[in-house]
């Protein structure tokens, strides 16, 4: 048992960052498949695609009021590489005469709406040849009266360059905090390959035809637990318009594997509640990416957490404070002479450093969460629990961070400490439960005032 008797504590091009990254061949996809408990790989809009051409017809950003921000994120995903994965998905196939509903909650609300689409890991133009937002209902159902036609310039179909992403018109449809969306999605031509959000842990569903204006459910019979090109939602803000708001930036833990599906219990989903509940609504994003590293990139996790942290927490409208927790992949996963390359404590605390420094370059408020208890998990050994230990030491008392959140103690089980607390353990020993995903907020919530 380790001894825990210390006491507790915009969009820009990332620069190339030499020896964090590594290149990692392709078989690498089978050893990710084998650790199931981690989860898929997801990969932000970002790198080449974020420079890529967005679509002619992405519409203007609407009306600005002098000194604040006329838009902040509803809601985000980061996207990966179509693939199998660790969960049925439809990414591999993609779509073809099928119309895809998902559905997606928003943190902090407003008066208006903008949807945006990612076609990054395309390999030829995708035509999405109707689509609409609406109030959801529950399950594949919307509210009636509340379905708008998504334009894009002005034209009700669009298509989005290979690699790109576009962003609709401003959408007449006032959203509350907290309230979910349903976005619907007619494919008629072949899309091959989808960009995709693997472990969305949300039902989306499919149906055979165009059923982009449908209010009841019944012609979607299909469902799955991914997102498809559907990256962000934008929020126009109200009166009461706020500028601070905040990204939780890392792997699966961030993710949410290990919640309750559509129930919204990742832990940024429990800290924008928190906020709401407190009457002051704030803009939480989830740039969590399962079996992601921050040091490595690879062709199942996508870029390393250094090289995608400009194009997932940079480019977010109206952020003042990124959550960081990220590492543990890295020390489970990698392995002398491994295909996932063994990473040192010296190489973890560097990239810890590098994403502070372009964090700090942006003016934002820096959070360092200390990585959880693992012990019991698949890839636990001990000599990756003496890593954990260095790096959440050097975490909580280097003074890198503007704040720390002491995720270790917080969901650590008292009577071993390098075990999630069983309360708090969704069943793996990495991933916490519903409860434990709510301790996490509620820590969080402490150091992002």
């Amino acid at each position: 048992m380790t001894d825990r008797t210390h006491p507790p504590t915009r969009r820009a091009p990332a620069p190339a960052r030499g020896a964090l990254r590594t290149a990692v061949r392709r078989p690498l996809a089978a050893l990710i498949t084998a650790a199931a408990l981690l989860a898929a790989p997801v990969l932000p809009l970002s790198g080449a695609a974020a420079a890529a051409p967005a679509s002619a017809a992405a519409a203007p950003p609407g009306d600005h009021r002098p000194g604040r921000p006329a838009w902040h994120g509803g809601w985000s995903a980061s996207v990966q590489p179509p693939g199998p994965g660790i969960i049925p998905n439809w990414s591999q196939q993609g779509f073809e005469r099928r119309t895809l509903r998902q559905v997606v909650r928003v943190g902090a609300g407003g008066d208006a709406a903008r949807i945006g689409l990612s076609h990054r890991y395309g390999t030829a133009p995708l035509a999405v040849a109707a689509a609409t937002v609406a109030r959801s209902a529950g399950g594949a159902a919307v509210e009636a009266g509340s379905v708008r036609r998504l334009t894009f310039g002005g034209a009700e179909s669009v298509t989005v360059p290979a690699g790109g992403e576009v962003v609709g018109d401003t959408v007449d449809l006032p959203v509350a905090d907290l309230e979910s969306l349903t976005v619907t999605l007619y494919l008629a031509e072949p899309t091959g390959p989808a960009t995709y959000y693997q472990t969305a842990s949300a039902t989306s569903y499919r149906a055979a035809g165009d059923h982009t204006g449908d209010v009841g459910g019944e012609a979607f019979t299909g469902t799955s637990r991914s997102w498809y090109f559907l990256a962000e939602v934008r929020v126009r803000c109200a009166a009461d318009c706020r500028d601070d708001g905040v990204v939780a930036f890392g792997d699966s833990i961030t993710d949410g594997l290990g919640s309750t599906v559509d129930a919204d219990n990742r832990y940024p989903d429990e800290l924008a509640e928190l906020f709401v509940r407190e009457g002051r609504p704030r803009s939480v994003l989830n740039h969590g990416i399962s079996g992601n590293m921050i040091t490595t990139g690879t062709p199942g996790t996508g870029e390393s957490g250094v090289d995608r942290f400009a194009a997932d927490v940079l480019a977010e409208p109206a952020v003042g404070t990124v959550v960081v927790l990220e590492g543990i992949n890295d020390i489970g996963l990698g392995r002398p002479g491994g295909q996932i390359p063994d990473v040192s404590v010296e190489q973890l605390i560097a990239a810890h450093r590098d994403v502070v420094g372009q964090a700090r370059a942006a003016g934002l408020t820096v959070v360092g969460a200390t990585l959880v208890p693992f012990e019991g998990a698949p890839y636990y050994t001990e000599r990756g629990e003496a890593k954990r230990d260095a790096l959440n030491e050097w975490i909580r008392t280097s003074g890198t961070y503007d704040e720390v959140v002491d995720l270790d103690r917080v969901l650590a089980d008292p009577a071993d400490p390098d075990r999630l607390l069983p309360a708090y353990d969704s069943g793996d020993h990495l991933h916490p439960s519903d409860a434990g995903y709510r301790a996490m907020a509620e820590a969080a919530r402490a150091a992002t005032l």
